[in-house]
């Protein structure tokens, strides 16, 4: 297609490929807000589930922990669960962004902007 070119098509597939790639982040881009991970503590006592970009989109809490006197231990393990699933979530959308990279023949640890 850009035969004879010289420069000016390898700029031209330069850009083609800049442009694919913009499509793609903008795609996986959504769709690390439908992805979800659930972290968990207390031996999956209390569950969190986030967005793969870390949106916190509910909690699981075993009834049997509600003692008035374990309130301090309570809210650590809803941290920790929270904490988890964030973990989990940037983990998962780093998986998904060296997928993304890898396939258009970047390094797969490329840091790209998220």
């Amino acid at each position: 297609m850009f035969k004879g070119l010289g420069q000016m098509g390898d700029m031209a597939k330069m850009m083609k490929a800049a442009q694919e790639m913009q499509q793609k982040m903008a795609s996986l881009q959504e769709e690390m807000h439908r992805v979800t991970v659930t972290g968990e503590s207390g031996a999956g006592l209390v569950k969190a589930t986030c967005t793969a970009k870390g949106e916190l989109k509910g909690l699981d809490i075993d009834p049997s922990i509600f003692n008035a006197d374990d309130k301090e231990v309570v809210e650590d393990l809803i941290l920790a669960a929270i904490k988890d699933a964030q973990t989990k979530a940037t983990e998962r959308a780093k998986e998904e962004m060296g997928k993304l990279t890898e396939g258009m023949g970047l390094p797969k640890d490329m840091d790209l902007p998220f």
